[in-house]
């Protein structure tokens, strides 16, 4: 027995040798024994039907994947192929949980960057099951399998709502904020008892602002949509969020998707929706053509939700003057901007655009609107690159040009040569 716990210590001090090769043999070597250590427990079973699974020597492994000072993200993906067991996953959400508490209540509060993304790289993969039934794949099964926690789904759903919020209430570094705001509402949410936990963690990340904000909007809305949660302050917070860089984003399309969404709602009132599209249309000034195409159809779908809008651009003796423009831009609450008493001065400039498509696109609202709204989907996505790429690939048609016709041997007006030579 000592033998063993000796080599079972020296294998846990080589997960953080030098080598990979050493490390994978190390991890391999320690999941075969967890393994076995299950098949043959070590202590009997203090009663009957109770479960013998080495808990200890699996949170030696994961400790040994969770450094404190070194990225060991290789060595955790190659760890994925174990968490694929129903009961290792289980096992390790509750260790992890553990680690998380110990190592960051030393550190009080301060970010752990190498930590904090070795236990983001091997928790953020988790394949979650959706139903009971989809749990079947288990590294040890025992006689009473059945009447254990490890086969209930509630229990996998409380272990692992309870390592998110833990590894989530301590300060993250910022890239990290991202990593987890980009997979919270697709890979988090849906498998948690309750989340409405969550709610704490995503009104602080709307309200630190830029990306951070805009990343936030998608698990607020899964809250507000689907879990009744009440935001009072939301559309002003969602009107502070634009600014010139919504349309230089990489997560652009994103948020304009659930942007759209927000303001679908034909109840919003017209000031609201004046507000935004004054502001969206001033921002376009300075905005490059691929994200003009995508906001031009935009504020065009939010005419036709609201026709009381509309004003803005049936106002043509608008101010000649742009500093005379009612609307107040550095204003944050949207009812007290005066948008409505504006008129679309930066859409009527937009017609006048370098690139054809742009001044083609701002040219829509000189004729009537039809009904429909247009399908912006396909333009999200839009980037410089394939409007590059559009343009090269177009073919020309021929351009009728004013010239004159070459006469004589040197193409002059009054050539001499031309009354002595003819050109065949």
């Amino acid at each position: 027995r000592h033998r063993y716990r000796d080599c079972v210590g020296s294998l846990a001090e080589l997960m953080g040798h030098g080598a990979f090769q050493v490390k994978e043999l190390s991890l391999c070597t320690l999941m075969k024994f967890v393994e076995l250590e299950a098949q043959h427990p070590l202590i009997k079973a203090e009663w009957k039907g109770c479960l013998t699974f080495p808990r200890e020597l699996l949170k030696v492994v994961v400790d040994g994947l969770l450094p404190l000072n070194e990225d060991a993200s290789l060595l955790i993906s190659r760890f994925q192929e174990y968490m694929e067991y129903d009961d290792i996953r289980y096992f390790v959400t509750k260790a992890v949980t553990e680690s998380i508490g110990q190592v960051m209540q030393k550190t009080k509060e301060r970010p752990l960057p190498f930590y904090q993304q070795n236990v983001f790289s091997l928790i953020s993969p988790i394949n979650m099951p959706n139903k009971e039934s989809d749990m079947v794949k288990f590294m040890v099964k025992q006689d009473n399998w059945e009447e254990l926690k490890v086969s209930k789904l509630q229990a996998h759903k409380q272990a692992f709502e309870k390592m998110w919020l833990s590894f989530l209430k301590h300060k993250l570094p910022t890239g990290l904020y991202k990593k987890v705001l980009v997979i919270l509402h697709d890979s988090i949410l849906p498998y948690m008892n309750e989340p409405t936990l969550m709610i704490d963690f995503l009104t602080v990340a709307y309200g630190i602002g830029g990306a951070i904000s805009l990343l936030a909007l998608n698990g607020l809305f899964i809250l507000i949509h689907q879990h009744n949660l009440e935001y009072p302050d939301f559309y002003k917070k969602l009107y502070s969020l634009l600014d010139p860089s919504i349309y230089h984003v990489k997560y652009r399309a994103r948020f304009f998707h659930l942007f759209d969404l927000f303001l679908s709602s034909s109840h919003l009132p017209a000031y609201l929706v004046a507000a935004f599209i004054k502001r969206l249309s001033r921002l376009a000034l300075t905005a490059p053509p691929e994200a003009l195409l995508m906001v031009i159809p935009f504020i065009c779908n939010l005419f036709r939700r609201h026709p009381a809008c509309k004003v803005l651009v049936h106002r043509p003796n608008g101010p000649e003057d742009v500093s005379e423009d009612p609307y107040i831009m550095e204003e944050e609450e949207p009812s007290e901007s005066r948008a409505l008493e504006s008129s679309l001065w930066e859409i009527k400039s937009l017609q006048n655009h370098y690139h054809p498509d742009v001044a083609q696109a701002a040219a829509v609202l000189n004729q009537s609107l039809s009904e429909i709204e247009d399908d912006i989907s396909g333009l999200l996505e839009l980037s410089a690159y394939e409007l590059f790429d559009k343009e090269v690939k177009k073919k020309a048609v021929d351009v009728p040009l004013e010239f004159e016709q070459v006469r004589g041997l040197f193409g002059k007006k009054n050539d001499i040569f031309a009354e002595h030579f003819t050109l065949d």
